[in-house]
């Protein structure tokens, strides 16, 4: 089965949320799950100068306002999964992230640059830019590559078969109603059963209206965008999709993702072996400063600086933490409001508080693996990557009780506990109260050494590999291609 992925970004070269570890890793279990897997990416410079053995497929031609376009084909440097490029630079060669200037704000042409990697994407489908392999489905990552699955819709003789995954429906790639004629689509694409969206143009709505079969990275997830609360507008139309719409909880990368192997810690350890640990706490708090210790519990957030992450819950919830002797690591970029909080917070509180504003991929490994407790009180959370490397490493995630974090993490009540079930602590209300009983509750357990232990052990044996995932969705596309399983494979 030939299966091509297109997407934005990619870890390890872009990555600026979750995304780009789904399509690092994904790919290369669908590959040892029996599939014949390929990427699409756009020519980001970070893109274009990693990717292996480039050869050129076949010019594209001034098209979606580029004056020349290039379609590449290589390896991805480590995996060796082969890698299409759209080397369109005046669309993609210019620093600053895949969709924002340095400045933070949009870049002007994206309806054009991500209109173009969905063109791409579905030319490949049909055969028409590489017709030495054409695939039998796409599967197309948020909205950057929906539009792969409306040019599928536009001409209905391309056999393949089309997945959208959902990761963030926040993110719902708006813009003008007046830029539909740069698409080059047939006029009744842009009608409310199609495009348009509140008198915009939505590439979202193009992989929710058009797509086969629309996934989401969690199955709770895939429940909450169909209600109001969580829908962000577009709940009618996933509720209008019906059994089309379903979740597959994203995995763990468990090579990049092993703290008996990880590089970057000060020290290694495994579930019988927490000696390691111990020492990267300490580490972690000599290198940001903070008291040294074993007895303050360490509660460490890796995270985007927004609302929808909860930040503010945990600005209101602090005071108590401290209060009762915790410390506070973290690490994150966003609003400029919570991140001067958080700098003023660690000015007032030296020692107890540290926060670094920007990503380091390495020093996010430090402090997951330092820390305690991992704090994730997000508003929503479509599956959630911190909390599976908190449970990776032992370290005790504090989630509000949505998406991906209620299908992750087993809540320590007495009896989830006495069960050995109990992975970490959970709270339902998204306010500073609710957040601020999860840490009393997580600060109580760090107090009795051996329960903690029996906790950190449980947290350890949990298996979020993306091996699960993988024969989920090759399960999914057998479906829709009409594709046997292979005898002697579980994929």
């Amino acid at each position: 089965m030939k299966v091509l992925h297109v997407g934005a970004e990619i870890f390890p070269l872009v990555k600026t949320g979750g995304l780009a570890d789904v399509l690092g890793a994904l790919p290369q279990a669908l590959i040892a799950a029996g599939a014949d897997v390929r990427l699409l990416l756009p020519g980001l410079p970070a893109i274009v100068d990693a990717v292996l053995h480039q050869k050129v497929v076949c010019e594209i031609g001034p098209c979606f306002g580029a004056a020349r376009g290039t379609l590449r084909l290589g390896q991805m440097p480590y995996s060796k999964v082969p890698i299409y490029i759209v080397d369109a630079p005046y669309r993609y060669r210019r620093p600053g992230s895949p969709y924002q200037a340095s400045d933070g704000s949009e870049w002007a042409d994206n309806v054009q640059r991500f209109a173009l990697l969905g063109w791409v994407g579905a030319q490949l489908a049909a055969g028409e830019l590489d017709p030495a392999w054409t695939p039998s489905l796409v599967h197309a990552h948020d909205w950057h590559a929906a539009m792969t699955c409306a040019y599928v819709a536009a001409h209905p003789p391309t056999a393949a078969a089309t997945v959208f995954t959902v990761h963030n429906l926040a993110y719902q790639g708006l813009f003008p109603s007046g830029d539909f004629a740069l698409l080059g689509l047939p006029s009744r694409f842009m009608a409310s059963s199609g495009l348009e969206y509140h008198q915009q143009l939505s590439f979202m709505k193009a992989g929710l209206k058009f797509a086969q079969r629309v996934t989401t990275v969690s199955p709770t997830y895939a429940r909450e965008i169909a209600t109001h609360e969580f829908g962000f507008g577009l709940d009618g139309v996933i509720r209008g999709r019906g059994g089309d719409v379903s979740g597959v909880l994203n995995g763990v990368d468990g090579v990049v993702w092993n703290p008996a192997t990880d590089a970057s810690l000060a020290a290694r350890y495994s579930p019988t072996q927490l000696q390691g640990k111990a020492k990267c706490k300490l580490a972690l708090q000599a290198e940001l400063g903070l008291k040294p210790g074993a007895e303050a519990p360490l509660f460490g957030l890796v995270s985007r600086l927004t609302s929808q992450k909860g930040l503010d819950l945990l600005l209101g919830a602090l005071p108590g933490l401290l209060r009762r002797g915790g410390q506070l690591a973290l690490q994150g970029s966003g609003d400029p409001a919570l991140e001067a909080a958080f700098v003023a917070a660690a000015q007032a509180h030296p020692g107890a508080v540290a926060a670094r504003i920007g990503y380091d991929e390495a020093f996010a490994h430090r402090l997951i693996a330092g820390a305690d407790a991992i704090l994730v009180p997000s508003r929503f959370e479509p599956c959630g990557l911190t909390q599976l490397y908190g449970l990776r490493y032992g370290t005790l995630p504090v989630v509000r009780r949505v998406g991906g974090l209620a299908d992750t993490v087993v809540d320590a009540s007495d009896e989830a506990v006495q069960a050995d079930r109990a992975t970490g602590f959970s709270f339902d209300a998204a306010t500073p109260a609710a957040l601020d009983t999860a840490i009393q509750r997580a600060i109580a357990a760090h107090a009795e050494p051996a329960r903690w232990q029996g906790l950190m052990r449980r947290a350890m044996a949990q298996d979020f590999s993306w091996t699960g995932a993988a024969q989920k969705y090759m399960a999914l596309y057998r479906q829709l291609t009409g594709t046997p399983a292979v005898a002697g494979r579980t994929g």
